[in-house]
């Protein structure tokens, strides 16, 4: 969701803390506001991704 609608690729890690984030804000009223910290860039896990989704 985040490199599709703002082009940040989240590190592992905090993909985590986005998908419950993400979860969270559907149960808040529409203005209310989620603050995520993006820890980490995942342009350097990308390779291990593509190895484990193809191993």
């Amino acid at each position: 969701m985040l490199a599709q609608e703002g082009g940040i690729i989240p590190a592992l890690e905090t993909s985590h803390a986005v998908h419950a984030a993400v979860q969270l804000a559907r149960t808040m009223p529409k203005d209310a506001i989620v603050v995520i910290n993006v820890s980490g860039s995942g342009d350097k896990d990308v390779d291990e991704v593509i190895r484990l989704r193809d191993g």
